[in-house]
């Protein structure tokens, strides 16, 4: 299946593709009447790509990485929980990242 192996960004293209990222955080702050260049902003622009780009990994892992052939068949007819993992995401709309924790139940049945 080709979801098994893509990729869209390589880690090679978050480092060509930084300059850019803060050069238009540096033009957000100053459409905000900001002065990216004080004291206190002066590492806000690649701290603002740079985290635009973890909220954003998911562009260059694949499934079965993630997965690391975990994925096997039981031989029995009960309920399995997975709780407490580790969500993020990003709105699309407003690129806002949203974090948190999810639970999965599934009934196994042979």
């Amino acid at each position: 299946a080709p979801w098994k192996e893509e990729r869209t960004r390589s880690i090679e293209d978050n480092q060509m593709n930084l300059p850019s990222m803060q050069a238009a955080y540096s033009a957000i702050l100053r459409g905000l009447g900001e002065d990216p260049d004080r004291q206190g902003l002066l590492r806000t622009p690649w701290r603002a790509a740079t985290a635009m780009q973890f909220f954003t990994k998911g562009y260059q892992e694949n499934i079965s990485d993630i997965v690391n052939n975990a994925i096997f068949d039981e031989d029995h007819d009960e309920m399995v929980i997975v709780k407490d993992i580790d969500m993020f995401s990003m709105c699309e709309h407003h690129l806002v990242p949203f974090i948190g924790k999810v639970s999965n139940a599934k009934s196994i049945l042979n």
